[in-house]
């Protein structure tokens, strides 16, 4: 199963933009949502062509509400993710899986408040959440406390990835980019 993970824009909520309007409602409504990491809705389905065309139905929300659409594609890569674009580009042919893993961009995951319980999970809103109805099976989507954060754009040599330091972080998350996301 190829995965989608839309990290939103700073200042708005991604799950009550996406949810509220129905044309990107009735989109995700047939998709499980989950929340790996603040302000993000990730989903599941059954190919690289589908999660694109996906993103490509849901693009007038995504240039208005996503910094980030992510896409993870298990005949590529098991814990690294593409951008769009390189999913895109996987999708039409025009790259191989083997082709996509020099260009990388490393995200620090920190986790988000303290400990003290204020960051309890909550649950996940679905599309019936927001369109007014009632949904038992949100109560067990859980919400993630971790965000990305500050990314270090490398290029992969001999194989390796450079460590991400930028800051003192547990975790990272690797997305392959093209080259020309790498070189602006």
């Amino acid at each position: 199963m190829t995965r989608v993970c839309l990290i939103g824009t700073g200042g708005c909520n991604l799950q009550y933009e996406l949810l509220s309007r129905e044309t990107s409602r009735e989109a995700l409504a047939t998709y499980e949502l989950t929340r790996p990491f603040e302000n993000s809705i990730a989903l599941r389905t059954v190919s690289v062509g589908a999660a694109v065309s996906l993103l490509n139905d849901l693009n007038w929300y995504l240039t208005r509400f996503v910094d980030e659409a992510l896409v993870q594609e298990p005949s590529v890569s098991d814990d690294e993710w593409l951008s769009r674009s390189l999913a895109e580009q996987l999708r039409n042919g025009t790259v191989e899986p083997a082709e996509t893993a020099e260009f990388c961009k490393i995200y620090g995951l920190e986790r988000v408040g303290d400990d003290d319980g204020e960051n309890t999970p909550e649950s996940a809103p679905t599309a019936d959440d927001a369109a007014g109805a009632d949904s038992s099976e949100s109560e067990h989507e859980r919400v993630s406390t971790r965000r990305l954060v500050e990314p270090l754009y490398v290029r992969r040599t001999g194989g390796e990835l450079p460590e991400y330091d930028l800051r003192d972080v547990d975790e990272t998350l690797v997305v392959r980019l093209t080259e020309a996301e790498h070189s602006p």
